[in-house]
C-alpha cells in the first residue's frame, strides 16, 4: 500500500501543479479580479453572506489573504460589504448579482472544460471516478479539520 500512496502523492502534485494552467484556460473573460479572488465567489453562493473570517476557516486559508482578495471582489463589484446583524460593529460579505452571474460563468466553464477532457471516457467509468475523488476529498478535508496543525495556512 505504501508504494500506492506514494503514487498518489505524486499524482496530487501534479493534479495542483496543473490546476494554475486550468485556471488559466477556463477563457471567462476579466471579471475584475485574480483568479484566487474569484475562488472565494462559489461559498459565498453556497453558504450565503459570512465573515471574513469563516470565509477564511471554510478555505482553510489565512484570514489577511482572504481580506485582500475580499478586497478585490469588492473593488470589483462582485461583492459588498454588509453589517453583521449579529454584531452591528462587525461586517460580513455577501455575493453582488454580478458575483454571481461571474460564478455560473466560472461553473460552466470549469464544466466545459473538463467535459472535454473526460469526452473519451464511458459515462459509468467518468460517474466512478467522480464518486470515488468525492470520497477522497471528504475522507481528506476530514483528517484535516481533525489535525489543524498537519496543514500549514496557505492561498487558495
Amino acid at each position: 500500500m505504501t508504494d500506492d500512496i506514494t503514487r498518489l502523492a505524486d499524482e496530487i502534485v501534479r493534479f495542483v501543479r496543473m490546476s494554475t494552467r486550468f485556471r488559466g484556460m477556463l477563457r471567462t473573460g476579466d471579471l475584475g479580479a485574480e483568479s484566487s479572488a474569484l475562488m472565494l465567489l462559489p461559498p459565498l453562493v453556497a453558504h450565503g453572506p459570512m465573515r471574513v473570517t469563516d470565509l477564511a476557516e471554510i478555505k482553510q486559508a489565512d484570514p489577511s489573504t482572504i481580506s485582500r482578495q475580499v478586497a478585490q471582489l469588492v473593488k470589483a463589484g462582485l461583492a459588498r460589504r454588509e453589517a453583521d446583524p449579529a454584531d452591528g460593529r462587525a461586517s460580513r460579505l455577501a455575493v453582488t448579482e454580478a458575483g454571481e452571474a461571474a460564478c455560473e460563468r466560472l461553473r460552466q466553464a470549469r464544466v466545459a472544460l473538463l467535459g472535454q477532457a473526460l469526452s473519451d471516457w464511458p459515462d459509468d467509468r467518468a460517474a466512478a471516478f467522480t464518486g470515488l475523488f468525492e470520497e477522497f476529498n471528504d475522507l481528506l478535508e476530514a483528517h484535516l479539520r481533525l489535525e489543524p496543525t498537519a496543514h500549514p495556512r496557505e492561498s487558495p
